[in-house]
């Protein structure tokens, strides 16, 4: 299993990937980008980290660029990554019931963020 973080960027970008402490990279980064919804929430955007030249979630950061490491990911964060970089829909323990209307990347992590 990959050791996914989520990481704050010398650069202030949010970067989830697979760290790698052995070579001191991030491999397949994706940046995370926050979009207001009309509702006055907020959504989170998954892309790949050399979007729109890259469009799939390929390449290194070394992690001589991150200055912050957060303590936790989201499982959903962390399934989202993974069903991006993979191509496979994962299913979380409860079933398949959470899949309707989280297509494209874009999910609701509002829940996640304080206010």
């Amino acid at each position: 299993m990959y050791d996914i973080r989520l990481v704050k960027l010398v650069n202030g970008d949010m970067v989830l990937g697979k760290w790698n402490e052995e070579k001191g990279i991030i491999a397949d980064p994706a940046i995370l980008q926050t979009i207001p919804t009309q509702q006055g929430g907020m959504q989170m955007l998954l892309l790949p980290f050399g979007y729109p030249f890259d469009q799939e979630m390929t390449g290194e950061i070394e992690l001589k660029h991150v200055i912050y490491q957060y303590k936790t990911v989201p499982e959903e964060l962390k399934t989202k990554y993974l069903e991006a970089t993979t191509n496979l829909t994962l299913s979380a323990p409860g079933g398949l019931g959470n899949l309707g209307g989280m297509g494209g990347g874009v999910a609701d992590f509002s829940k996640f963020l304080k206010k």
